[in-house]
Parts: structure tokens; sequence; C-alpha cells
């Protein structure tokens, strides 16, 4: 799936054990790099957490 800036994501799961995101967080896309599989989200509780979608974190279109 291609993100662009702007896009309303769902979390669906992360393997970063010192998160305070839970399943259903919502977030904003800030930036896609397609060549790292990694998504840049501006989270609504305040979180910056990175997606790296290719080492098992997972989202959805919200």
């Amino acid at each position: 799936m291609t993100y662009k800036r702007g896009d309303r994501i769902a979390l669906v799961h992360t393997t970063d054990p010192h998160t305070d995101l839970t399943e259903g967080d919502l977030g904003t896309v800030r930036r896609y790099n397609a060549n790292l599989s990694q998504l840049s989200v501006d989270w609504d509780n305040g979180s910056t957490l990175s997606m790296l979608l290719d080492d098992g974190d997972e989202v959805r279109p919200a």
C-alpha cells in the first residue's frame, strides 16, 4: 500500500515493547519512505513513533 502525507491510519500491531500505543490508536501520516517501508506518524496521543512495516508493524486506513 502507498501512504501520503495527511492520510489517517489506525494501529493494528507494533513490535515496539516500549510504546504506550495500543491497537486502534489513530494517527496522521507525516511521511512514507517506500524504500525502507517506514511510515512516520503523528499519533493523536502525542507520540511520533514511526512504523517499520517490513519488521512487523501493521496499520490500516482509519
